[in-house]
């Protein structure tokens, strides 16, 4: 008796399509390698592009997810410039990090992470980000002990960009933003709505 094919299928592949910016290239992955050697981060990686893209073909929701490898990416576009396949991987990685983000699997205290929403909440108050809030919160994330440590580290380039006119002590008060706040707040009002919508996802 002949033995009837199972038709291979892999949900986890077709649920990053409909939900990871650019996820639909993932399949176009040839496994070369050339993004791991293009990045600057290479060795520091848990698992490079290639193998992220291989283990959502293999179904590796789970290990994808709580994976803290898309954190890594720096924007640089080496692998994009690179790529024999012209695959947008920056994107793809990042569109992973948001996704896992929002269905809360992403790493906690994840350092690239944690600049990220350090970085957000700075920005989303007044349209632009108060550098020395940001640096402060930044020193000050894992407690205040750390936090004075951290700024004395880093007090010769901090006085640096106060003398490049960089960094102005002032902005503790406030600092500057951007004319048209109403126009802000109904712009975020209005990708929240959009965010809250997603919830539900399509798996």
């Amino acid at each position: 008796m002949s033995q009837q094919a199972i038709p291979y299928t892999n949900d986890f592949l077709r649920e990053v399509e409909k939900n990871v910016e650019e996820g639909h290239w993932v399949k176009m992955c040839m496994q070369c390698g050339v993004c791991a050697g293009s990045c600057p981060l290479g060795p520091a990686w848990e698992h490079p592009p290639q193998e992220i893209f291989m283990m959502i073909r293999a179904g590796k929701r789970e290990e994808v997810l709580t994976s803290d490898s898309m954190w890594m990416c720096t924007s640089c576009y080496n692998c994009v410039v690179r790529c024999p396949r012209q695959l947008p991987i920056t994107h793809i990685m990042h569109g992973l990090a948001n996704y896992a983000h929002r269905l809360g699997l992403a790493p906690k205290g994840q350092p690239t992470r944690e600049t990220a929403r350090l970085f957000w909440n700075s920005l989303v108050k007044t349209g632009r980000v108060n550098e020395l809030k940001f640096s402060l919160a930044l020193y000050f994330k894992d407690g205040f002990v750390q936090g004075v440590k951290n700024a004395l580290n880093m007090q010769a380039i901090g006085f640096g960009l106060m003398k490049a006119k960089r960094l102005n002590p002032l902005e503790i008060l406030g600092g500057h933003g951007v004319k048209d706040q109403s126009g802000l707040k109904a712009m975020i009002a209005k990708a929240r709505e959009i965010e809250d919508r997603k919830k539900g996802f399509s798996a």
